[in-house]
């Protein structure tokens, strides 16, 4: 489980960032994980408050947003979710396809109180 590698590196992040901008106390870090990343948000949840535990981010919240793995039919220009689809355009059927979205991780805010 890498998880709680990245959910370490987060929370370090966040800590040098309130730092360096003097936010003493963190409500909410919001983060976005793409569907076809090889990140798993569940276990991310789980990790999350032992990995706060005793730091400065002890009682903040976590949410996490789904990106979905979108990508675009080479054939036809549909876009389509490569999950949903089993990887092929559900218009034209045709596999040869370009990625537009689902394998990010990104912190996408920080809420101060």
């Amino acid at each position: 489980m890498h998880e709680l590698g990245i959910v370490i590196e987060i929370i370090k992040t966040v800590e040098n960032f309130a730092k360096k901008n003097n936010i003493t106390k963190i409500d909410t870090i919001v983060l976005q994980i793409g569907e076809l990343s090889t990140i798993i948000p569940r276990y991310v949840e789980v990790c999350y408050p032992v990995a706060v535990d005793k730091t400065m981010m002890e009682d903040t919240k976590l949410k996490i947003e789904i990106i979905p793995g979108n990508a675009i039919c080479k054939s036809c220009n549909k876009v389509f979710n490569l999950i949903k689809n089993n990887g092929k355009c559900p218009d034209c059927g045709e596999a040869p396809w370009e990625l537009l979205s689902g394998k990010e991780f990104l912190i996408k805010e920080i809420i101060a109180c």
